[in-house]
């Protein structure tokens, strides 16, 4: 049974970037392509807004809590995004799986680009490093995800399961879930309705 399958099919997945490898996305349970597909470009700045208009969009259109899935560059561009939008999207991000965000060499001009305030995500996140997992692109991963409040699973070449990966990238969709479910909770209590116990 695969991890979203197992979550009860609580997600509207919402994919960006390079696809994730096979074996991390069979590992994981998630499609190719999220139910919404976003094609990554952020090279002037003017594309970067049109792709952050198009996940407003594609959040605010989802059916139901969204699983973002990042990856490559766009990891940078899906926490700029997550930093500086309204509550009233990113509330909507039940968690994310950002993999790989350091496969290219110009992280500083990605830093520069997607320059946001220093806080932490406002989502359970996991940072899923891969071929560069070893010496200074490691530390740099780590230092990302320390940036931007995630956990971190590496995940050398992609392609075999280990127990301390897998239970952290369970843990992003069990708190993910845990939120929808209290997100329910205010709802139905602002409401008035009183659940069983």
């Amino acid at each position: 049974m695969t991890m979203i399958a197992a979550s009860g099919n609580l997600f509207s997945v919402i994919t960006t970037g390079d696809t994730p490898p096979l074996a991390l996305r069979t590992l994981l349970g998630l499609p190719p392509r999220g139910e919404a597909h976003l094609e990554y470009s952020a090279e002037t700045e003017t594309q970067r807004n049109i792709w952050a208009t198009r996940l407003d969009r594609a959040v605010l259109c989802a059916e139901k809590p969204v699983l973002l899935v990042a990856s490559g560059a766009s990891c940078f561009a899906a926490a700029w995004w997550a930093r500086l939008s309204p509550s009233d999207y990113v509330s909507r991000i039940a968690g994310a799986l950002l993999f790989d965000p350091l496969e290219r060499d110009d992280e500083s001009e990605l830093r520069a680009r997607f320059a946001s305030p220093p806080i932490a995500l406002p989502f359970p996140s996991v940072v899923l490093g891969g071929r560069r997992t070893s010496g200074d692109a490691g530390q740099r991963t780590s230092a990302l995800a320390e940036d931007w409040g995630s956990g971190l699973a590496r995940f050398p070449g992609f392609a075999r399961r280990t127990g301390i990966q897998w239970r952290l990238a369970q843990d992003v969709l069990t708190r993910a879930t845990a939120r929808i479910v209290e997100r329910r909770m205010r709802v139905a209590e602002a409401l008035g309705v009183v659940l069983p116990r």
